[in-house]
C-alpha cells in the first residue's frame, strides 16, 4: 500500500491528467486503434510493446479504472472484466485447467458455486469445498497433489461467514498454491486481504463499488507476491513458453504482472469477457465515493441489525458486527472498520412468513441486486441458490428462512420504520 490515504485513491487514483488533459477519465469508445506501420502493430501482437489495439483484450478506460482498483487493494497489477462471474472464473481458470484440483470455501455466493461445481467441473476441473470454520487437519485433508489454488470470499454471500484469511492463506502456502479472495461485500475501504497473506483478490464491481446498479463488471486483482517461478511444475503456463506469443515465458518477462498478463493476453483474448468503457466510467463515478457510502452503509446495517435482533418475530440476525455474532472477533481482526451493509435474518414462521414480511415493504425491493445505494431483499434459496439441494444449502449457509437485506443509503430512522411494518403484516 502506498503512503497515501484510501479515501484519495478513491477519489484521485488510476488517472493522472497532464497539462491540458480532460479531468474527468475520458471515455475511449473504439473498438480499434490505428498504427502507422505494420511493424509498431506487430511488436503489440508479439508482446514487445505496450499499447492498444483491440478493445476485447484492453482499453485505455478500462485501463484507468483498474489502475484505480489496483491501488485501492494495494496489488502490482489488474485487469477489468465484464462481471464478477467472469472475475472469479479467470482468476481461477488462469492457473487451473483440465485435470486440476481447486480447495475452496463451501460458503460462497450460490453463482460462483455453481460456477465451480458444475460448469468448470464439466471443464475438468473438480473442486473440494470445505467448511470457512474448519480446522486445519479438515482444511489440510482437501489438499491434493494436483491442488493449484485455493479459493474463498471474505465476507460470504448471503451467509455473511467471515473467512478466517490467515489460516486459509497459510495453508495454502504450505502446498505451494496461491489463495484467491473475492473481496466484493468487504471491499478495499473495509478489508486489505493481501495483507493477511492472500495472493489475488476478486470483485464484482457491480456491486458496492459501482452502487448505483448502473453497470455490470468485475475485476482481478494479483498482490504480485506468489513466486509463481518457485513451481514451474504446478503453473507451467505462467513459467514455460507459450507457443501462441512466439514462445514468451510469462514470469520471465513481466515479472510481477506475469499473472494478469496472461490473464489478458490468453483468456481475454480467446474467451472475450470484456468490459465495456462506458460501463469502466461509471464503475469509476462509484468508486470516486466509495468511501463514504460503505461507513453509512455499515452504520445503517448495524443500527438494522439491532433492531430485528431485539424483535420477537425474528427468529435470528447474522451480521458480523454484533457482539456475540459466531464471527464478531473474526470480524474484528480482518474488518475493524466495518461489516458491509448486508443483513441476513430469519423470519419465525419459515419461508412463508419470509414471503410475506418481503412483500410488505416499502422501502425495501424484492430483487438479485444487492450493495447499492438502495435498500433491497432477497430470499436466496428461491432465487440465487435454488439450483443447490438442502445439503449443498446448508453447507454454503443458506437456510430456507434466510432473507438478506441489502440495507442502502437512506435513513436509518426510515428503514427501521419500514421494517416494522413489514414485520406487523406476518
Amino acid at each position: 500500500m502506498s503512503n497515501q490515504h484510501i479515501e484519495t485513491t478513491c477519489v484521485q487514483g488510476g488517472y493522472r491528467p497532464g497539462n491540458g488533459e480532460p479531468r474527468q477519465i475520458p471515455i475511449v469508445q473504439s473498438t480499434t486503434f490505428k498504427y502507422d506501420t505494420s511493424e509498431d502493430m506487430g511488436k503489440l501482437f508479439d508482446l514487445e510493446a505496450s499499447g492498444y489495439f483491440y478493445s476485447r483484450l484492453q482499453n485505455p478506460t478500462c485501463d484507468y479504472v483498474a489502475n484505480k482498483i489496483c491501488e485501492l487493494e494495494g496489488g502490482a497489477a489488474a485487469m477489468l472484466t465484464s462481471s464478477g462471474q467472469a472475475a472469479n472464473f479467470y482468476a481461477v481458470f488462469n492457473i487451473a485447467s483440465c485435470g486440476d484440483h481447486v480447495v475452496s470455501s463451501s460458503s460462497i455466493y450460490g453463482g460462483t458455486y455453481n460456477l465451480f461445481a458444475v460448469t468448470m467441473k464439466r471443464m475438468g476441473v473438480e473442486f473440494t469445498f470445505v467448511a470457512p470454520d474448519c480446522t486445519e487437519e479438515e482444511l489440510e485433508a482437501a489438499f491434493r497433489p494436483n491442488t493449484k489454488a485455493v479459493f474463498g470470499e471474505t465476507i460470504a454471500n448471503p451467509a455473511l461467514t467471515v473467512l478466517d484469511i490467515e489460516k486459509f492463506a497459510k495453508a495454502a502456502h504450505a502446498h505451494g498454491v496461491p489463495l484467491i479472495m473475492d473481496n466484493t461485500f468487504a471491499t478495499p475501504v473495509l478489508c486489505h486481504p493481501f495483507e493477511f497473506g492472500c495472493d489475488i483478490v476478486t470483485h464484482s464491481t457491480t456491486k458496492y463499488m459501482d452502487g448505483h446498479a448502473s453497470a455490470l463488471g468485475g475485476a482481478i486483482v494479483d498482490s504480485g507476491n506468489f513466486d509463481w517461478s518457485r513451481y514451474p511444475d504446478k503453473f507451467p503456463g505462467l513459467t514455460t513458453p507459450d507457443d501462441s506469443y512466439h514462445g514468451v515465458t510469462y514470469t520471465q518477462r513481466f515479472g510481477k504482472a506475469a499473472y494478469i498478463t496472461k490473464a489478458t493476453v490468453q483468456l481475454m483474448r480467446d474467451l472475450g469477457s470484456s468490459p465495456s468503457p462506458q460501463s469502466a466510467f461509471l464503475l469509476n463515478l462509484g468508486l470516486e465515493s466509495l468511501h463514504i457510502r460503505m461507513e453509512r452503509h455499515c452504520e445503517n446495517a448495524l443500527a438494522v441489525a439491532q433492531y430485528l435482533q431485539s424483535h420477537p418475530k425474528i427468529a435470528w440476525v447474522k451480521y458480523s458486527g454484533l457482539p456475540g455474532d459466531a464471527y464478531y472477533e473474526t470480524a474484528r481482526k480482518y474488518l475493524p472498520k466495518g461489516s458491509c451493509g448486508v443483513v441476513s435474518f430469519g423470519v419465525k414462521g419459515g419461508r412463508k412468513a419470509a414471503e410475506t414480511f418481503m412483500k410488505s415493504l416499502r422501502l425495501g425491493a424484492i430483487a438479485t441486486h444487492v450493495a447499492d445505494a438502495r435498500t433491497c431483499c432477497l430470499h436466496p434459496a428461491s432465487s440465487t441458490h435454488r439450483q443447490m439441494n438442502d445439503a449443498e444449502l446448508i453447507a454454503a449457509g443458506v437456510s430456507a428462512d434466510l432473507v438478506r437485506l441489502s440495507v442502502g443509503l437512506e435513513s436509518k430512522e426510515d428503514l427501521i420504520a419500514d421494517l416494522a411494518q413489514a414485520l406487523e403484516q406476518v
